[in-house]
């Protein structure tokens, strides 16, 4: 490995406190720009971090690109060398950051996944969720998710002290370690006085989580993934049956019952409205989609029969 690279990935743990993901995915990127870069030269000398300018960047980013790498994975990859072109510029190793002029690749924004309100309604109407301590709790945290729009991690940090029966909200620490309050309703409130009964009878009353096993430990992030998808199975077929999409599904919701855009950003605890903005794209395609397929004109335009026999201009021909 380069050294300058070795030095970095150690200031990168030391100082800036990367966990040992971040840092494995950054030694992956990097050693990818290394390889790239000694590929270039022909006498296998150390690389010159100085003599590393814009068009050998680009060059990077077309081989990347000409590899089949996706847009996302490459925004990740750029970022993690602006990182490290910053450092080196910080130590004196480069007196220009070939980085600063590279724009990111364009990344095709995805409308988010989420559930239909009769599937939603078919789980907490139909569903039988059984008469237990894992019973009351697994239906807790669907509810929790669908009625409060939670992140996964979100949910499982929570402790018994993040929740007020009484003013029947709860505080959540979010990205950044910054707290937010979301209020829940009746349904909720008894949902979450029945699954503290029941957990009274099985957790020690020290034990801080809020979700647990019956044990007492602290449910993971994984657990409760496999909690959701396995209830989520049951009334949909979506393919992507997560965390994300039931908090995915309350925004969309909340929107398309005529809730304010920033109200709904201040519950997700987003930073930025223009995040909560892809909820109303996604209102919209749905309202798109009714339009088109109940309007009479566009109905009779379409070559049903109603609207008569279409000729080759796609024009309806009249009768």
């Amino acid at each position: 490995m380069d050294r300058h690279i070795a030095d970095y990935l150690h200031y990168a743990a030391a100082d800036r406190g990367f966990s040992s993901t971040t840092l494995a995915t950054v030694t992956a990127d990097l050693g990818g720009l290394e390889r790239f870069l000694r590929s270039q030269q022909d006498d296998g000398a150390d690389i010159c971090w100085s003599l590393v300018d814009r068009d050998r960047i680009r060059l990077w980013v077309a081989h990347e690109t000409q590899r089949g790498i996706q847009p996302q994975s490459l925004r990740r990859a750029m970022c993690s060398l602006r990182s490290f072109f910053r450092y080196l510029l910080l130590v004196g190793v480069i007196q220009a950051d070939p980085m600063r002029l590279i724009p990111n690749p364009r990344q095709p924004r995805r409308l988010p996944t989420f559930l239909r309100e009769t599937e939603m309604d078919r789980l907490f109407d139909h569903v039988a969720f059984p008469d237990t301590f894992e019973g009351h709790r697994d239906h807790l945290i669907l509810l929790t998710f669908y009625s409060c729009g939670l992140r996964v991690s979100e949910l499982v940090g929570m402790d018994l002290d993040s929740v007020s029966m009484e003013r029947s909200e709860m505080r959540v620490l979010g990205k950044r370690n910054k707290h937010r309050v979301v209020p829940f309703g009746p349904e909720m409130h008894q949902a979450l006085a029945a699954y503290l009964t029941e957990r009274a009878r099985y957790v020690s009353a020290d034990a801080l989580p809020l979700f647990t096993t019956p044990q007492g430990r602290r449910l993971t992030t994984d657990g409760v993934r496999h909690i959701v998808k396995t209830y989520l199975s049951m009334v949909t077929t979506a393919a992507k049956r997560t965390p994300h999409v039931l908090r995915h599904t309350f925004a969309t919701v909340m929107l398309n019952h005529g809730a304010d855009l920033e109200a709904v950003k201040s519950l997700l605890g987003h930073e930025s409205v223009a995040t909560t903005q892809i909820y109303t794209h996604t209102t919209f395609a749905q309202l798109q989609d009714a339009y088109e397929q109940a309007h009479p004109r566009l109905r009779r335009g379409s070559g049903s029969e109603e609207g008569g026999a279409a000729d080759g201009s796609g024009k309806c021909e009249r009768r």
